[in-house]
């Protein structure tokens, strides 16, 4: 079985809303497009999503299959819409102390964790030895790949991440 992990396509940030609220940008679409005409994604798989507009409306794009929506699957909660400037740095605190928020009105990052990591081992659980496909957020797919793996949060990958972007972890 094969967990393929795709971030959202390109978002439409819109300064004064939280990111969880932006929708998908259009001017994205053929990148969207070119993932799935890429031959990287299974013919036959089962898919899930966040419930969040830009990872549902990336999803809608990749397939024509069936998508569960999975509250579980939405990305680090971000409340606060103010507009970071060092947000790179902010999420990099957020990995290094993630039991604590990196910012007022952020979930600590171990919060996130537990839920994503909980929510993607009930989906497999279910589907055992069926190729998954997620779409979802980058931050989010940084914990889970950590967690599956054993390994330490890649920030590296985190900040390399394009959009859309796709992880494939065998499970």
């Amino acid at each position: 079985m094969t967990l393929f992990l795709v971030r959202h396509g390109r978002s439409a940030p819109r300064p004064g809303v939280p990111a969880h609220k932006w929708e998908l940008d259009p001017v994205g679409f053929d990148e969207v497009w070119a993932l799935r005409e890429s031959g990287r994604l299974p013919d036959a798989a089962v898919w899930f999503c966040s419930p969040e507009s830009k990872a549902t409306a990336t999803a809608q794009l990749l397939t024509e299959a069936e998508i569960g929506v999975v509250d579980a699957l939405r990305e680090h909660v971000r409340e606060s819409g103010d507009w970071i400037d060092d947000f790179t740095g902010t999420v990099a605190r957020a990995f290094a102390e993630p039991d604590s928020p990196a910012y007022d009105g952020w979930e600590p990052l171990a919060a996130c964790r537990d839920r994503v990591v909980r929510a993607v081992r009930g989906i497999l659980d279910v589907h055992r030895g069926e190729d998954v496909v997620l779409v979802g957020h980058g931050t989010a797919w940084t914990v889970l790949v950590a967690e599956l793996t054993g390994r330490e949060p890649d920030l590296a990958r985190w900040r390399s991440l394009a959009m859309p972007d796709l992880i494939v972890v065998e499970a």
